[in-house]
């Protein structure tokens, strides 16, 4: 298990690398998604992944960052989040880009 605070500076240095400001991150209690980004770029984060395995929650993270530049699953969303991921030597899928729902 991760820390809230250790999870929050694992947003913010992702944050750092691909090159996004969000403005604000939270952790929360959410039931039917992993996370959330608003159109003003703050982040919600299920408080479950504190429990899931890094490359997971690398997978989640990286996901909603992008989507403060990119808000759909567009071409280009999808070229930088398997990008990024095979940089820190993370497989990812077709699956990976709906990772907002459980």
């Amino acid at each position: 298990m991760i820390s809230a605070q250790d999870f929050k500076k694992e947003v913010f240095r992702c944050a750092e690398e691909i090159v996004v400001k969000p403005k604000e991150v939270h952790l929360r209690n959410m039931n039917t998604k992993w996370a959330s980004c608003s159109n003003k770029g703050r982040l919600s984060f299920s408080s479950s992944l504190l429990n899931e395995a890094p490359d997971f929650r690398t997978k989640v993270i990286v996901h909603e960052l992008l989507h403060i530049k990119y808000p759909t699953h567009g071409k280009m969303f999808k070229t930088l989040f398997i990008s990024y991921l095979r940089r820190q030597g993370i497989d990812c899928s077709l699956k990976d880009f709906n990772l907002s729902h459980r």
